[in-house]
């Protein structure tokens, strides 16, 4: 027998696991960077999503599941795989294009979450304001990828900013 709530709980802590490798992916890249401004940038967007996975963890709390409190295996891996390449290229757009196809990833997460017809109303509302923050940081990172992609040299070497 399975508890009222079950649905709820699973989509939420999948959603939590997302939302706790998407904070330690923003504080990678904010290591990874030489750029001042962008490593401020990435630390608060890290503190944000942290901030956005504790309202969720508060929600599975509030339904009676124990909710989830690490990343996933497959992030650290992915993390760690950039990690390498980075250093390889040493290239401020290999970040960015990182981070923005994690934004990519979490915004459908959220997405599909939204459109679960088997989670309740209450849980939909919860999902739609964290959805909002994790919107607003996948367009954040998307302009400035598109940004870096036009201020290349001739030979492909990003400008400096």
């Amino acid at each position: 027998m399975t508890a009222p709530n079950d649905h709820d709980i699973h989509v939420l802590n999948s959603l939590i696991e997302t939302t706790i490798d998407s904070a330690d992916g923003y504080r990678e890249a904010a290591k990874e960077t030489d750029k001042p401004n962008y490593r401020s940038l990435f630390e608060a967007r890290s503190f944000e999503r942290q901030q956005v996975a504790a309202d969720l963890q508060g929600t599975v709390r509030n339904l009676g599941g124990e909710p989830e409190d690490d990343g996933s295996i497959l992030a650290k891996a992915h993390r760690a795989f950039l990690d390498v390449k980075h250093a390889l290229l040493r290239d401020e757009q290999a970040v960015v294009n990182s981070v923005e196809n994690g934004e990519d990833f979490i915004k459908a997460k959220f997405e599909t979450a939204l459109e679960d017809s088997a989670v309740s109303a209450t849980t939909r509302e919860t999902i739609r304001r964290a959805y909002t923050t994790v919107k607003d940081g996948h367009d954040q990172m998307r302009d400035l990828k598109h940004s870096l992609e036009g201020q290349k040299d001739a030979d492909g070497r990003l400008y400096p900013q």
